[in-house]
């Protein structure tokens, strides 16, 4: 039996959850309803995808979105030891302790030929406050911490060129969030997971401090305290269980109903990597994947963007009929340099398998239409708005659509 029905058609609900009808018709599904959804399997699956399918096209239509970025890695070294990450670096594993600023203006400027848009900063956390070495290429230019590196390279790159900063620096205080807000229409870190079991003994979040959720947790409430759009995410497969996935998933909905804030929320699978101490763990099943993303549409309603990253999974068209509404960024220029075994897509067949599936392929900017189209009224400060719309066309997509990157591509 196919967990999967078909993206392209109407989504007739035969459900054996009686409140999935109540939640496909508008009513918020409540936590007690959320945490049912534990046992969901086999054809109940089927009922959750076309209840979150459904939703999603009531709340965003038939357009998928994407954001055409350059991925820059401003620093790869990285206070934190996570189980699977092959990202950080120590000082004498990297040939750069930093991008230099020539560096990232450079990748930049040849997103820009090519038409991107964003320009992704990703990079360890606070890797001054475990390597001396770190502490010392900062001070030498001028520069205290690796945040305050980070805003002035956001505000190059802001003033320079036309691509717009999205920063995921890992937590941050409010003066660091507020010294981004000015050139980054939005900031993003990933939850991953609320639960406290990953950072316990043998976890795979044992020897990573920043990400213990209460501090990411309050990343986030800065953010909405401050009114920046943010983007965050579960990443599942890494030992947690589904009811864990389903909490992280209320602990980001609660957030949202205070601020309105969270833009983006993305459903990724774990990918076991080589010389990690979780490179025998095996790889999140597709089918944990249409569970969790469908239940991330019933928790999250029809109006918040949920992405799956199209590069971790090989039929990525699949996710549609599980109710997503973005692929998120995908690069014509720079790797994924956190999951470097995946090529993003061509963005001609990006295109080609959405479009199959009944839907249409839009880029966007970093920050959703929403936060700053006509008609919204969003708190962005006025120099971001003005480069926001001057990017976008009337719709609040960037100007030239798909055709722009199929065509150069």
């Amino acid at each position: 039996m196919t967990l999967v029905p078909s993206a392209a058609t109407a989504y007739p609900i035969i459900s054996n959850f009686p409140f999935l009808d109540r939640v496909a018709s508008g009513t918020a599904l409540s936590e007690d309803d959320a945490i049912a959804l534990v046992n969901a399997d086999g054809q109940f699956i089927t009922d959750l995808c076309a209840a979150a399918a459904e939703l999603r096209d009531r709340g965003r239509g038939h357009v998928l979105t994407f954001s055409p970025k350059v991925f820059i890695p401003l620093t790869r070294l990285c206070r934190d030891f996570c189980g699977y990450c092959t990202f950080r670096q120590s000082p004498s594993e990297s040939d750069g302790l930093y991008l230099t600023a020539e560096e990232v203006l450079s990748v930049a400027r040849a997103g820009q030929r090519l038409g991107c848009t964003e320009a992704l900063f990703t990079l360890g956390e606070r890797p001054e406050q475990r390597y001396p070495e770190a502490g010392e290429w900062l001070a030498v230019r001028g520069y205290r911490t690796t945040h305050e590196y980070l805003a002035h390279m956001c505000r190059a790159v802001f003033d320079e060129t036309d691509l717009l900063p999205h920063g995921n620096p890992g937590t941050m205080s409010r003066r660091e969030l507020e010294a981004l807000q000015p050139t980054n229409p939005s900031i993003g870190i990933m939850l991953e997971s609320s639960s406290p079991r990953l950072y316990e003994p043998g976890g795979p979040h044992e020897f990573a401090p920043s990400k213990r959720p209460r501090v990411r947790l309050r990343t986030m409430e800065l953010a909405g305290e401050l009114g920046i759009p943010f983007t965050t995410g579960i990443l599942i497969g890494i030992g947690e269980t589904r009811r864990e996935r389903v909490e992280s998933l209320l602990a980001i909905r609660r957030l949202h109903e205070r601020y309105g804030h969270i833009q983006e929320v993305i459903v990724q699978n774990f990918r076991a990597k080589a010389d990690t101490p979780m490179a025998d763990t095996p790889d999140a099943a597709p089918d944990e994947l249409m569970w969790t993303t469908a239940v991330a549409r019933l928790i999250l309603g029809e109006r918040v963007n949920i992405q799956v990253p199209p590069n971790l999974s090989e039929n990525y068209e699949r996710y549609i009929a599980a109710g997503i509404n973005d692929w998120g960024g995908v690069s014509p220029l720079t790797i994924d340099y956190v999951n470097p075994e995946a090529p993003w897509p061509q963005l001609s067949e990006l295109e080609r398998r959405t479009r199959e599936a009944g839907y249409e392929l839009r880029p966007r900017l970093p920050v959703y239409t929403e936060y700053f189209a006509d008609g919204s009224q969003w708190p962005l400060p006025p120099p971001l708005k003005e480069k926001l719309l001057r990017l976008t066309d009337e719709s609040g997509y960037v100007k030239g659509g798909i055709r722009r990157y199929v065509h150069s591509n």
